[in-house]
């Protein structure tokens, strides 16, 4: 009788790995550095050693994994194909699920990392027992994860939920790092709060404690706490754009639920009180009663839900078929 799993969360800088009992139960986790050099190809050698170490440790026989669930950037199709690689760890096009399932000698399932963040969110997070949830990630970027009747939403390719790059504004002119311009990432992620605060400062000559210090999202959010008016008009517009992006992704997937994550999302609830009226605004009717919540997992969300591929049958790439 399978007893385990493990969830691998595979990120530019750390991998993060959990061990779970076939509840969901996490029982340790911890991080190995991601060796970027020579195009990666240490990553998934480092994660199997990493992963039979821990079972030979805990003395858990290959028998007793149900196996391993992988989150990893770049868009991951139905076959377990990296569509296009993953530039910031190195890869080129390989399958990812069947390459680590061949160094461990044990089931592989893999998924997009953003993806398997909803997962996680909708199995013991933020977005628990609902089964139509989109969950948003305001970070460096913006990145989503949709989940469709309980299942990942991967698309063709695996690019499915990459809402970040929604194109929502006709006269930008920087460049988003996919190379268009006016993406939902430019003004909803935490650089994006950035932008239009720099803006902001330009164009007014209004006092704000925004023009002493680190401009950064936390020291928007902390200034908008403390009352300060302009950092409530950059809020106010970041809250637009999100709003209006996710009232599209309303109008094509109706979740029950929106689960906001990310460090952005740290600045709490008053974050969804600039949210949530802008997408009321420009919502489809019958899309109108979605809920918005915080997410709950934080950095664990991707091992949760790496590991939740696994023990909750989900799409995704397999290997040792």
């Amino acid at each position: 009788m399978k007893r385990y799993a493990f969830g691998v969360d595979i990120g530019g800088t750390t991998v993060k790995l959990g061990f779970f009992d076939v509840d969901g139960n996490l029982l340790e986790k911890w991080e190995i550095p991601t060796v970027t050099e020579n195009d990666g190809a240490a990553i998934l050698p480092d994660v199997a050693e990493s992963i039979l170490g821990k079972m030979r440790e805990r003395g858990v026989d290959a028998e007793d994994v149900a196996g391993v669930g992988v989150g990893a950037p770049g868009a991951i199709d139905s076959e377990g194909l990296l569509v296009g690689g993953a530039v910031n760890l190195g890869w080129g096009v390989f399958n990812v699920a069947r390459v680590l399932s061949g160094y461990l000698g044990l089931p592989v399932k893999a998924a997009n990392d953003a993806n398997v963040a909803a997962f996680g969110e909708m199995w013991q997070g933020g977005g628990r027992g609902y089964s139509n949830l989109v969950a948003v990630t305001l970070g460096t970027g913006v990145g989503g994860g949709i989940i469709v009747n309980g299942k990942i939403l991967t698309g063709a390719t695996g690019a499915g939920g990459e809402i970040g790059h929604m194109h929502v504004e006709d006269t930008e002119q920087e460049l988003c790092n996919c190379g268009h311009r006016g993406c939902l990432e430019q003004y909803g992620s935490a650089t994006g709060v950035v932008r239009l605060a720099r803006r902001h400062l330009e164009r007014s000559s209004r006092e704000s404690v925004l023009r002493h210090g680190a401009l950064t999202a936390k020291a928007v959010f902390d200034a908008l706490k403390e009352g300060d008016p302009l950092a409530e008009e950059i809020v106010k517009q970041f809250g637009e754009y999100l709003g209006k992006g996710l009232s599209l992704v309303a109008a094509v997937v109706n979740p029950e639920i929106f689960v906001i994550g990310g460090g952005v999302s740290r600045a709490g609830e008053i974050l969804l009180a600039y949210i949530e009226p802008a997408f009321q605004k420009y919502v489809f009717g019958p899309c109108k009663n979605v809920r918005f919540a915080l997410a709950t997992l934080g950095n664990d969300a991707g091992i949760y839900g790496a590991a939740g591929l696994v023990l909750n049958g989900q799409m995704g790439a397999e290997g040792n078929d």
